[in-house]
C-alpha cells in the first residue's frame, strides 16, 4: 500500500501530522508493507527566495493578530509538538521560501533519502537556532549530507533552479487535481484522503480501512498463454 503525504517544510501542522501519522504507521501489522512518499506543496510559492521574515511578524499581518496573540498561537503549537515528542521553539523562527527545499527532497526520493531528509529539514525549521531560510546554500547542503546525500549532488540541484522543478510542479498540480487545499493532506492508495494533522487514532483507522479494501487482483485469462517464469520460459513446440 502507498501513503503519499503532500506536506510543506514550513507548516508547523505537517511536522506534528508526520509525527502523529508515524505513531499509527508504527502499530500498524502491515506496516512493512507499506511505501510512504512525501510529495510537495508550497504555503508561500510567490515569496522571493531570500526574503526571509519572522515567524511573528508574519502571523501577526496574515491573521489580523496582535504579535501577543501570534506567540500565544505559537506556544499552543510547542505544546501540541511536545505531547508528539516533537522539539518546537516557539520564539526566534523566521518564514521564507521553500522550494529549493522540495527540489532537493526530490533528488532524495530517487536515493532513497527522503524520509531522512524531510525529517532533518523539519527538524531545522522548528527545533534549531539557525536559521533554516538566511543561511543560502550551504546550510541546506550541509543538512542534505546529514541526511546521506552526496554534497556535490545537492550543490548541483541548487546550483541549477531547472532541476527537479518540474517534478515540484507536477506534485503541486496534482495536489490541487485531489481536492487539497492545504497540508498536511495524506493520500492512501488513492482511494482515502486525511486532511490535516489528525490525531494518531485517525491515521489508524484510515489505515485499517484502506488496507482491508485494497481490491484483489483479478485475471482476465487465467494460463494458457506462454509465459516465462522463475523457472525459464515457455519453448514453442511444433
Amino acid at each position: 500500500m502507498r501513503v503519499e503525504i503532500w506536506s510543506d517544510i514550513a507548516c508547523p501542522w505537517c511536522y506534528v501530522g508526520k509525527a502523529r501519522f508515524e505513531k499509527a504507521l508504527e502499530a500498524f501489522p502491515h506496516r512493512d508493507e507499506v511505501e510512504v512518499v512525501h510529495r510537495s506543496f508550497e504555503l508561500d510559492p510567490d515569496r522571493a527566495k531570500g526574503d526571509v521574515q519572522p515567524v511573528l511578524g508574519l502571523l501577526a499581518k496574515k491573521y489580523g493578530m496582535t504579535e501577543a496573540q501570534a506567540q500565544a498561537a505559537e506556544n499552543n503549537l510547542g505544546a501540541q509538538a511536545a505531547a508528539e515528542g516533537l522539539d518546537y521553539r516557539t520564539t526566534g523562527r523566521d518564514h521564507g521560501n521553500t522550494f529549493d527545499m522540495h527540489r532537493l527532497l526530490h533528488l532524495a526520493k530517487e536515493r532513497d533519502r527522503q524520509d531522512e531528509l524531510i525529517q532533518i529539514l523539519y527538524r531545522a525549521n522548528f527545533a534549531e537556532e539557525r536559521s533554516l531560510f538566511s543561511e543560502g546554500d550551504d546550510r541546506l547542503v550541509e543538512l542534505a549530507v546529514e541526511a546521506g546525500l552526496d554534497a556535490d549532488d545537492a550543490r548541483g540541484v541548487l546550483a541549477d533552479p531547472t532541476a527537479y522543478a518540474d517534478a515540484v510542479r507536477a506534485d503541486e498540480r496534482e495536489a490541487a487535481e485531489l481536492g487539497a487545499r492545504g497540508v498536511p493532506f495524506f493520500v492512501l492508495d488513492r482511494t482515502y484522503g486525511v486532511s490535516g494533522a489528525q490525531p494518531a487514532e485517525v491515521f489508524t483507522q484510515a489505515l485499517t480501512q484502506a488496507w482491508g479494501e485494497r481490491s484483489p487482483l483479478r485475471l482476465i485469462e487465467d494460463g494458457g498463454a506462454e509465459a516465462c517464469g522463475p523457472d525459464g520460459c515457455a519453448v514453442p513446440r511444433s
